[in-house]
């Protein structure tokens, strides 16, 4: 099973960040997770939100760059050596993995991984009992 990614591309100045927030909270939609990678000129923020469509149809309506991806959401025990086990999985079926947020809270930890071969992936996960949001 993989979610969708929204990722915006972002200028490298005051408040754009902020921006994104504002569009997003006026239209209701809810922020689940988010990545913030940049470089000297630009940035590109990851979101996982409740609701896709609508984030990317006012995103788009605002001026944002948008983008979608398919990504691979877990739902792992925030435990020492969990998430080691699983990329060891991936790593074994020779999973290479692009790029991966995560955050936990008490006993459960989410995670965002984007591999380059998706059903390779899926079906190691799966095999595997590993949950996937």
């Amino acid at each position: 099973m993989t979610t969708i990614q929204l990722s915006i591309f972002l200028e490298n100045k005051t408040g754009r960040l902020n921006d994104v927030t504002k569009v997003l909270s006026k239209a209701g939609v809810n922020m689940r997770a988010f990545s913030v990678a940049d470089n000297s000129d630009f940035g590109i923020l990851r979101l996982l939100v409740d609701d896709t469509d609508k984030a990317k149809q006012v995103l788009k309506e605002n001026g944002f760059a948008v983008s979608t991806t398919d990504v691979i959401a877990l739902n792992i025990s925030n435990t020492a050596g969990t998430l080691d086990k699983i990329l060891d999985l991936l790593a074994q079926a020779k999973v290479y993995i692009e790029y991966m947020y995560a955050f936990s809270d008490g006993e459960r930890a989410s995670v965002a991984i984007k591999p380059d071969d998706m059903n390779a992936a899926l079906d190691t996960l799966a095999k595997n009992g590993i949950e996937m949001i």
